[in-house]
């Protein structure tokens, strides 16, 4: 049996990080004797400069939607006429949506699930100056962001008058479907873990604004609806602006944290720090049936064709997505390949080599083919 899996690399480094996020899924697929039939769609903000009305091929929908997997590197680009602002379609609607947000809204993948796991070797003082060291025995949770709705929903508009702009107007929508099953989600992930570093036990926070703002305050009700469900779970409860704090100062006491999506947006880029950056920092974008697995760091075109941006976060996105497709399609084997790249990921860093600028310094920063090829390589040891 083959696998049907679609490869989205868009713009500026995500081709880079596609391409070796394709050659570790290749590797796995070696190793084990499982085929993957692999379609690579281009798209995004240069696709878009080039073709002029689409930014991604007609069909490409469709496409999609028969994946068994959808991997996407980064869309994003930087117009010539607009002084390097993002590429921009008619509609109003940066170049590379459609892959994007199109995907999450017509595959209903209606939750973010953004692992965040410190490694050892991971070298925090690359990173500028920390606040402080992280150990990895303490960073080790899962955030859970809703993927459709909020101030995402596309409800709003602009005011002109006379050409000035003099309203905007952005509708934040939350429903109870929409956050009941992310919510549940999130308890059914809590129930696969092994508890919050600092204790051990199976906990989910919810992070909302109920002081504040309705949304939030039907949120965390359903929140506790839902969590009757499951007895065994603790349920704990953030305000999102103290959350920001108790995340960086004790980020042990989290297992699985649940929120909407603006919120979620937020606070997994800040998580991201915990875990040695961008670089390492991966999104799943699932629903009931399909998936869609990415890097969370964006396009980086300054960086693009160099060969030096960071693969890993979209190696681990591979690795995710295929513990996913495992879990979908009762296949121990794609487990076993998922779990071979996860520890290829960990001997490399624990190693300290190759490794990018980004993880170790300039001075001694290897090409983003070199890290792919050594995580491949490895794969292939472990599995062979």
């Amino acid at each position: 049996m083959a696998y049907r899996v679609v490869v989205l690399p868009g713009d500026g480094i995500g081709v880079e990080v596609a391409r070796e996020g394709r050659r570790v899924l290749e590797a796995v697929g070696s190793a084990l004797g499982v085929g993957f039939d692999i379609l690579e769609i281009p798209c995004g903000g240069e696709f878009y400069l080039k073709h002029g009305s689409r930014d991604w091929p007609e069909g490409s929908e469709e496409e999609v939607a028969a994946a068994d997997l959808v991997l996407l590197g980064a869309v994003g680009w930087p117009d010539p006429d607009r002084d390097g602002r993002p590429v921009t379609m008619k509609d109003g609607n940066m170049a590379g949506w459609s892959p994007v947000i199109g995907t999450r809204a017509a595959l209903d993948l209606y939750a973010n699930v953004r692992p965040v796991k410190l490694y050892e070797g991971v070298n925090h003082k690359i990173h500028g100056r920390p606040v402080r060291v992280w150990d990895p025995d303490k960073v080790d949770m899962v955030l859970v962001r809703e993927n459709t709705e909020d101030l995402y929903s596309g409800i709003g508009g602009i005011l002109k008058r006379g050409g000035v702009e003099e309203v905007s107007v952005d509708n934040r929508v939350l429903t109870r479907k929409g956050s009941e099953r992310v919510i549940r989600k999130a308890f059914e992930v809590a129930q696969r873990r092994n508890g919050a570093p600092a204790d051990g036990a199976r906990r989910v926070t919810c992070i909302a604004k109920d002081n504040v703002l309705d949304g939030c305050r039907m949120f965390v009700r359903i929140f506790h609806e839902v969590g009757k469900e499951y007895p065994d779970i603790e349920k704990d409860t953030a305000i999102v602006d103290a959350f920001t704090q108790w995340l960086i100062q004790k980020p042990e006491w989290y297992d699985v944290a649940v929120t909407t999506n603006m919120f979620g947006d937020i606070v997994t880029d800040l998580a991201s720090v915990l875990q040695g950056g961008m670089g390492l920092a991966v999104g799943a974008n699932v629903g009931d049936r399909h998936g869609m697995f990415e890097p969370i760091h964006g396009s980086a075109p300054k960086h693009a064709g160099k060969d030096k941006a960071n693969p890993l976060a979209m190696i681990l996105a591979t690795r995710e997505g295929l513990s996913w497709l495992a879990d979908q399609k009762g296949d121990a084997e794609l487990q076993r390949g998922a779990d071979a790249v996860e520890a290829a990921v960990v001997d490399l860093l624990k190693a300290g080599k190759p490794l990018t600028y980004d993880m170790v310094g300039e001075t001694q920063a290897a090409p983003c083919s070199a890290v792919g090829k050594a995580v491949a390589d490895s794969v292939l040891a472990k599995l062979g």
